[in-house]
C-alpha cells in the first residue's frame, strides 16, 4: 500500500500532467484548477491542496519543462561520442523542439509570472549552464556567454516565425528552420578561441 507521501506526490504528477495537456489543448485560458482536477480525475479540492492558485500550478508546469529540457543539456554535453557542434546544434533544435510541438508551453517558459516575476528564470538556470558549457568548449570560456546569449535569442527568434508562420516564406528565400539552425551552428566554431 502506498504511503500517504506516495499518494500525495502521484497525486501532484497527475495534476500536473493534466494540466500540461489542458496547455497544450486549449492555451492559458483553458488552465483552470477545477479543469486540472475534473481532468486528472480527482477530487474538487485536490488541486488546491497541491497548488495555491493558477500561478503556482503554472510556473510548476514551467519548471518541471526547463526541467526536463535540463535533463536533455546535460545528456547531450555528457555524450562523448557526439561532436561538440553537434551537441550545439542538438542542444537548439531540443529548444525549438518544445516550441513546435507545445507553443504555449514554449511562451510560459519564457513569460514572467506577476507574482513571481523570477521563478521561470531561475528554473531555466541549470538547462543554460548545461548549454553554456557546450557553448564553451566551442568558443571558450570566456566568449561562452555572448555567443551563448546570441544563440538563445536566435532559437528564440526562429522558434517565433516558425509559430506565425513566416518561415518559410518566398520573402526568405524559403529558408527553414533547420537550415537557419544549420547556419548558426556553422558560424560559432569559425569564430574561434580568442587569446
Amino acid at each position: 500500500m502506498p504511503s500517504r507521501a506516495e499518494t500525495a506526490a502521484a497525486t501532484r504528477r497527475a495534476l500536473l500532467d493534466a494540466a500540461a495537456d489542458l496547455l497544450d489543448l486549449g492555451g492559458l485560458e483553458a488552465v483552470t484548477l477545477r479543469a486540472v482536477g475534473a481532468k486528472a480525475g480527482v477530487t474538487r479540492g485536490a488541486p488546491y491542496r497541491h497548488f495555491p492558485d493558477k500561478e503556482s500550478l503554472l510556473i510548476a508546469i514551467g519548471t518541471r519543462a526547463w526541467d526536463r529540457l535540463g535533463d536533455q543539456m546535460q545528456a547531450l554535453r555528457a555524450n562523448p561520442g557526439l561532436p561538440t557542434a553537434e551537441k550545439l546544434r542538438n542542444g537548439i533544435i531540443a529548444l525549438i523542439g518544445i516550441g513546435r510541438s507545445q507553443p504555449h508551453l514554449y511562451k510560459l517558459m519564457f513569460s514572467n509570472p506577476p507574482g513571481d516575476p523570477t521563478a521561470l528564470a531561475r528554473a531555466a538556470e541549470r538547462s543554460q549552464t548545461e548549454f553554456l558549457a557546450i557553448v564553451a568548449d566551442l568558443v571558450g570560456e570566456q566568449d561562452a556567454r555572448r555567443y551563448g546569449a546570441l544563440l538563445i535569442s536566435a532559437a528564440n527568434g526562429i522558434a517565433g516565425m516558425e509559430a506565425s508562420g513566416q518561415l518559410p516564406n518566398e520573402k526568405w528565400g524559403e529558408v527553414s528552420a533547420d537550415g537557419l539552425i544549420d547556419t548558426l551552428v556553422d558560424m560559432i566554431p569559425g569564430k574561434g578561441r580568442r587569446a
